[in-house]
């Protein structure tokens, strides 16, 4: 399995592209996968402030319902709105039109924090072993 090369990536399965000062934070492949199918996407409201690795909503699929974590600490500035209708969005492009929220990092540098995509699929393969 391939990972976006132009995102970062959290232990807990979340991904986070930087663009214009903005954060968008997402739920990877492998997250989708073991999830099944997304049936609700639980977001917060914009303006929330967020703080790194805590819980800012859920998912909730068939099989489970798992927490979302923030990749970094910031101010939400929006959500995707369209998940509300189709939350299946997020197994059909978890990196795509299945983005989540966008924030505005306390921090931009914290990006380095997080794991690249071979980093990311290295964690994987050890998940999986």
């Amino acid at each position: 399995m391939r990972y976006p090369e132009d995102v970062r990536y959290t232990s807990e399965h979340e991904w986070a592209r930087l663009e214009g000062g903005l954060v968008t934070v997402g739920i990877t492949s492998y997250a989708t996968d073991q999830l099944g199918d997304v049936v609700f996407v639980e977001l917060p409201q914009v303006g929330r402030k967020l703080e790194a690795k805590k819980p800012f909503g859920v998912v909730e699929a068939v099989k489970t319902v798992s927490d979302l974590y923030a990749p970094l600490a910031g101010e939400v500035t929006a959500v995707n709105e369209a998940l509300a209708e189709n939350p299946g969005l997020v197994n059909q492009a978890p990196y795509g039109e299945g983005w989540m929220i966008r924030l505005k990092p306390e921090h931009a540098d914290d990006m380095k924090k997080l794991m690249g995509h071979d980093d990311y699929a290295q964690l994987i393969e050890q998940e999986q072993a």
